[in-house]
């Protein structure tokens, strides 16, 4: 009995307590395979992270006697078990005897053998870059031979946590290159290290062994395609024919873009370009519609030509211009008015006009009629971009443009709670002009404007209907300070709160309330900038790391006049319209800014925000995410230029052969590429190119490091 009593309490026992047993173990096991998981986890993390680039490691470089070459030092950690290849170097010892334009080098990077007591020097930082430069004189030319060397230093141990790199490791003759101050500050900040280092698990931005077969676009746009603008639905309509607010396809964009119906031609270069264009280049079915209605534009056999003595303006654009200085003295063209954003598209001769005064006018195509404007605009090699507006804010950053003017304007400012009037405030630098010129405006628009620019304080600097044009212009200002709005009796619109970033802009509604005025000096606004082109070198004192920037400007001019002006093989007279796609701080189109070309600054939405920075120093841009269309006409580029885009784009476009298909989208039949990167991304995409059949006129590479010089033909599949 005592036996089975006591079995008895066994039973009960492991009734009452066997679930926690079991619970137990099998907490003890899971946390035996979270141990031996995160031990092996972490060994297979840091192995990758010796193993690829990191994308976002700055480079140094040195000033010292750049002469007929362009030095790009990139040091990266040596990997492990590599020896050095004898034979590799002689063969490229031989190969920088060769004439490489109208031909291609194989993008091989050389391998470098391990150095551990140069690793250690590196990791502490004291170690400086050297240069080494070479030269290629060959049927009279200089050539370009890019010096790369490998670099080891962590991303965290040569940025800051502003993104800038830090000054002690900085001698006094180093060259920063623009990827120093380029830091990705949205996704990669925030996710942390450790997903850093699994995004770069996944190893080069294109499959080498990927195979591309292309086809036209079959769209209702044909040859004027823009992909994010176009509405190209099964339910659009004619009248819906243009998306009233920027919408991109579902589906990527992977298609080419056809060429004009009655094919292409080389456009008429600049500076004949300002008086006739190929009218084929352009041709729309509503364009030929308007030109029979206007004056100032005349069809002439192939060309459309444009008279100087006529303009949309009456008495002509001379008389125009001014007026407007006549009525507001303080108005000085070229002197300090020198970035100006011209609404809406009409004839480019207000833009042409400005051009001589050394006055840079952007034209805003809007998009919102289809006789294309703006795609005539750039043919005749004017600044221009196009972007609805309605509902979201413009793709600038806040007070920027020292005028904007909207000519013959019909649009309805007082609309929509009066949101567009308030983006004109809000992109407007403090103490800048809003020029309006209206034809017979309705009396209560005239009252409803009156009120809202009130409202906000802009001062009318002058009203009045000129007999000879017969145009009514209104001038106003924008306060310098923030006095007139506390002084407000009805605070209607309010101002913003204060965590309101008046500089964020992509995809970002209308907003209905009022920034505040920069007062501190080291605000950027507070000061108006210096007089045009003393403008572009100067760095005022909000601007970070002035020496740095002062270094980028002169890195660039070196890379510009010792390489891309006579080591390319490309005919500059050609050149007139030119993108930047990852603009850092404008030094590339600040190198040319004595030619006769204009630069489009993009500043990449992921990247740090240095687009005021480009339009403080005369220059202009706009934010864009390049896994997305950009929006502007097919074959809007001559020249498309490309530093570490890809690089920085890695893991971020889920397909990004759309980014190679935009740039075959934008540039000109005949029109240049030059793209710089790492050579695990240049292999592939030299591929990728020749599959369009690019032309690949000079490749070179050294150290992981490489560039890519290319010409698009007129091929279409």
């Amino acid at each position: 009995m005592a036996i089975a009593r006591f079995g008895r309490q066994v039973k009960r026992s492991y009734q009452s307590y066997g679930f926690f047993v079991k619970l137990s173990a099998v907490i003890i096991l899971g946390l035996c395979f979270v141990f031996v998981w995160s031990v092996f986890s972490n060994f297979s993390v840091t192995s990758q992270r010796d193993t690829f680039d990191d994308i976002a490691a700055p480079v140094s470089l040195s000033s010292e006697k750049v002469s007929n070459v362009q030095i790009h030092s990139n040091n990266k950690e040596p990997k492990k078990d590599q020896e050095s290849d004898k034979n590799g170097s002689k063969s490229r010892l031989e190969e920088k005897n060769k004439k490489k334009i109208d031909g291609s080098l194989p993008l091989k990077p050389k391998k470098k053998p391990e150095n551990v007591k140069s690793k250690a020097k590196k990791k502490s930082g004291v170690e400086n870059s050297k240069l080494s430069k070479e030269e290629n004189h060959e049927n009279g030319g200089s050539e370009e031979q890019e010096v790369i060397k490998e670099r080891e230093e962590d991303e965290s141990e040569d940025l800051d946590n502003d993104g800038n790199v830090n000054d002690e490791k900085e001698g006094d003759v180093d060259l920063i290159n623009p990827e120093d101050l380029d830091q990705e500050v949205v996704e990669e900040d925030n996710v942390g290290s450790r997903n850093t280092k699994k995004e770069k698990r996944l190893g080069p931005l294109f499959d080498p062994k990927a195979q591309y077969s292309w086809k036209l676009c079959n769209t209702r746009s044909k040859h004027n395609y823009i992909p994010c603008i176009d509405n190209e639905s099964a339910l659009g309509r004619l009248q819906s024919y243009r998306h009233h607010e920027r919408s991109c396809p579902k589906s990527p964009f992977e298609c080419l873009v056809s060429l004009p119906r009655d094919g292409y031609s080389t456009p008429v270069h600049w500076p004949e370009s300002k008086v006739k264009i190929l009218y084929k280049n352009v041709a729309h079915p509503k364009l030929a519609a308007f030109i029979k209605t206007q004056d100032w534009v005349v069809e002439s056999g192939e060309y459309l030509t444009f008279p100087q003595n006529q303009s949309v303006y009456k008495g002509g654009i001379q008389h125009y211009l001014e007026s407007v200085e006549e009525m507001v003295p303080d108005i000085e063209w070229g002197k300090n008015i020198r970035i100006v954003l011209d609404i809406g598209c009409k004839d480019s001769s207000f833009s042409a006009s400005l051009l001589e005064k050394d006055v840079f006018t952007l034209t805003l195509g809007l998009k919102d009629n289809l006789v294309d404007l703006a795609q005539v605009a750039l043919e005749r090699g004017f600044p221009a971009v196009v972007s609805p507006f309605a509902n979201r804010r413009l793709p600038f950053p806040s007070g920027v443009f020292d005028a904007i003017h909207c000519g013959e304007c019909s649009i309805s400012w007082h609309s929509n709670g009066g949101k567009l009037i308030l983006e004109m405030n809000r992109i407007l630098r403090p103490g800048g002009y809003f020029i309006l010129s209206t034809k017979h405006n309705s009396i209560e628009a005239e009252e409803a404007l009156l009120t809202l620019t009130a409202s906000i304080c802009w001062n009318i600097m002058a009203d009045k209907t000129d007999e000879v044009s017969d145009i009514g212009v209104k001038i106003y200002q924008k306060p310098e300070t923030n006095d007139l709005y506390r002084m407000r009796r009805k605070k209607i619109p309010p101002l913003c709160k204060e965590n309101e970033n008046p500089d964020a802009a992509w995809y970002i509604p209308l907003k209905t309330c009022l920034h505040t005025i920069p007062e501190a000096i080291e605000q950027r606004g507070t000061e108006w900038p210096s007089e045009w082109p003393k403008r572009l070198h100067t760095f005022p004192d909000w601007m970070n790391n002035r020496d740095k920037l002062i270094a980028e400007t002169k890195h660039w001019r070196s890379i510009v006049n010792n390489s891309y002006l006579v080591g390319m093989g490309i005919d500059w007279s050609t050149i007139r319209n030119v993108i930047d796609m990852k603009a850092v701080n404008g030094g590339f189109a600040a190198a040319l800014s004595d030619k006769n070309v204009w630069v489009m600054n993009v500043v990449p939405t992921h990247a740090a925000d240095t687009l005021p920075i480009i339009f403080e120093r005369g220059l202009v841009g706009v934010y864009h995410d390049w896994c997305e269309s950009f929006g502007s006409y097919p074959r809007s580029y001559d020249l498309l230029h490309a530093d570490h885009l890809f690089s920085r784009l890695k893991n971020r476009c889920k397909q990004p052969i759309v980014i190679v298909v935009e740039m075959d989208r934008l540039l000109r039949p005949g029109g240049w590429a030059i793209i710089r990167d790492k050579v695990e991304i240049l292999n592939p995409l030299e591929g990728i190119l020749r599959s369009l059949h690019w032309e690949i006129r000079m490749t070179f590479a050294q150290d992981k490091e490489g560039i890519v010089c290319a010409q698009k033909t007129m091929w279409r599949p």
